[in-house]
């Protein structure tokens, strides 16, 4: 490529976790929640909230403009069990994602990019998620967390906000997410976007956008 970026921006869940969907298809399992009802408001929510729509609890819970524990309940209310029951609103995010495992390829891949001199940051929509921080100091430069800082993604100015705080311009650097209009939203501020899929296919892209070997020590 003509162009080495010198930066790396990366989302979290789904990312730098195991997927999302087995997560929660493994919590719904477990608690016994029905799936029509989940996929119903999740997909009503969750879609407006990364494609231009109204405002609704996913868009104030990323942006800290709610309480988590007043988000379950809102969630809560809305959902049922299998057999008809109500679904305990206390404690329903940290249970929801408490599946989410770290992927050490992936922060072997971004220890790797930052030991050669590439600027890393983390930037997540936070659901009020328990973060593995104890893992950040050593793979990030920067951090943006969505409800600490009340702006999340696709907002243009979330994305701002990380490239400000690494020192970068937007054609410097890489940005990987597994939501694709995050990605796209990304790619509109001039740069390369990476829809994740599977570590070695985002570490092979990273190599080749950052000029960098990026071998994982496992």
């Amino acid at each position: 490529m003509s162009r080495s970026h010198r930066g790396i921006i990366t989302d979290w869940g789904g990312v730098l976790t195991t997927p999302l969907p087995e997560t929660i298809s493994a919590w719904l399992e477990q608690e016994r929640i029905d799936r029509v009802a989940y996929r119903d408001v999740m997909r009503t929510w969750v879609h407006a909230a990364y494609n231009g729509g109204a405002h609704n609890p996913v868009h104030a819970l990323e942006r800290g403009e709610v309480e988590t524990s007043e988000f379950e309940r809102m969630l809560a209310d809305r959902l049922r069990l299998v057999d008809g029951g109500p679904v305990p609103a206390e404690g329903l995010i940290t249970r929801m994602f408490a599946g989410f495992e770290p992927v050490e390829e992936m922060y072997a891949a971004l220890r790797a990019a930052r030991d050669q001199g590439v600027r890393t940051c983390l930037l997540s929509n936070s659901w009020g998620n328990v973060y593995p921080r104890d893992l950040f100091a050593e793979t990030f430069d920067g951090v943006v967390i969505s409800g600490e800082v009340g702006m999340r993604k696709p907002e243009p100015e979330i994305f701002r906000h990380a490239l400000e705080l690494v020192g970068l311009e937007p054609q410097d650097c890489v940005f990987i997410d597994d939501v694709e209009s995050n990605v796209a939203a990304a790619v509109d501020l001039g740069m390369i976007g990476i829809v994740h899929r599977d570590p070695a296919e985002t570490r092979m892209r990273l190599e080749e956008t950052c000029g960098i070997s990026l071998t994982p020590q496992l």
